[in-house]
This record gives C-alpha cells, sequence and structure tokens, in this order.
C-alpha cells in the first residue's frame, strides 16, 4: 500500500503534538496525512476522545492507517471496540502504534481520564505495529512487547530513542518513516 492510497489519521498523545514532533512533520509531508484534532489534549474524557477518533475513521473515504503515540495508543484501542460496534473496522487497514505509555506513569499525568487505563488488549481485527524505545520514561519496553503480543501486532525495537518525541530529539524521527514505510508495503 502505499501513503496515497490510505487516509493516514495520526493520533497524538497527552497535551498533543507540537509542530516539530514527527507526527505534524508526517502530516505536513503525507498529502493524505492528517492529525486527529481533540478539543481537550489532556483526555478528560474518555468517550468525548473515541468518539473523535472514531468521527474520523468514520469520515475518511480511503483504507484507514491508524498512527497513535503514547496515550494515543490506548486511545486508539479503546476506540476500536466503538469501532467494532459500529461495523468501521472494514475501513481500518492498520495500527502503527508507537511509544505506549503504562498505566501508572499515564494516570500520573494532570487531568487524564483514569478510564484511558486498562484499554483493551484484544487481538486487532487488522494488522498492527507496536513500535517502543529501551529507555522510554513513560513505559518499560517489555510491557510493550507483551501488548504487541497481546494485540497480535509486530514489534519493533526503536533503541534507545526515550520517548520518541521531540524532548528526546525526535522531531523528524527518519527511522520510524522508514518502519511506517515497511509497514504499508506490507500492507500490499
Amino acid at each position: 500500500m502505499k501513503t496515497s492510497d490510505a487516509d493516514i489519521l495520526l493520533i497524538p498523545g497527552y497535551d498533543g503534538s507540537d509542530d516539530e514532533h514527527w507526527q505534524r512533520r508526517w502530516a505536513a509531508k503525507l498529502s493524505t496525512a492528517r492529525v486527529v484534532e481533540h478539543e481537550d489534549w489532556r483526555f478528560g474524557s474518555l468517550d468525548a476522545a473515541v468518539e473523535t477518533l472514531v468521527a474520523a475513521v468514520r469520515a475518511a473515504t480511503r483504507p484507514v492507517i491508524l498512527v497513535a503515540h503514547s496515550a494515543g495508543v490506548p486511545l486508539t484501542l479503546h476506540a476500536i471496540a466503538r469501532l467494532k460496534a459500529l461495523d468501521l473496522t472494514a475501513k481500518v487497514k492498520g495500527a502503527f502504534l508507537v511509544s505506549p505509555p503504562q498505566d501508572d506513569r499515564m494516570l500520573a499525568l494532570e487531568g487524564i481520564d483514569p478510564k484511558l487505563a486498562n484499554a483493551p488488549r484484544d487481538p486487532l481485527p487488522f494488522p498492527g505495529v507496536v513500535a517502543a524505545s529501551t529507555n522510554d520514561p513513560f513505559g518499560e519496553q517489555i510491557a510493550a512487547q507483551n501488548l504487541a503480543l497481546d494485540i497480535g501486532a509486530a514489534f519493533s525495537d526503536a533503541g534507545e530513542a526515550g520517548h520518541i518525541n521531540v524532548e528526546s530529539g525526535h522531531g523528524p524521527w527518519p527511522e520510524g518513516i522508514l518502519r511506517f514505510a515497511g509497514f504499508l508495503k506490507m500492507l500490499g
């Protein structure tokens, strides 16, 4: 699959992604990519955040690829259950999930809805990749590997990349775009 064949929905984490973050850069470079914009980037209401993501999938005109970072990962996993209930999962062709946070570390953030924790770990109804580093302050790599195993996703070791965000030196994240391109190729 080529990027031009899909609607690439970028789902940032807590506090959103600033213009230097790799997700915003991908949105600027990839013509069919867009950031799913939330009214509350602190995810104070899981239900509202899920409905925003579901509406973005519903509005897509091409097959959807979900690209989530940080707290956007459990949000995406919660939204999949809603997509199933609405018979929308066939629109989604894959999920690229980066730096999933551990519940205790995510819940320590101010204003976040505690319901974001304990995201469903059911097998994905489409192919997926979980990418995580060995030194992410928000999640141990073994926890990300276990998540990948539980949801039936491939695991991608991002090395010593911190939280794979601007603070860890990953504005453009060229390794990530290469991994993403490989994932899209796998989708056909």
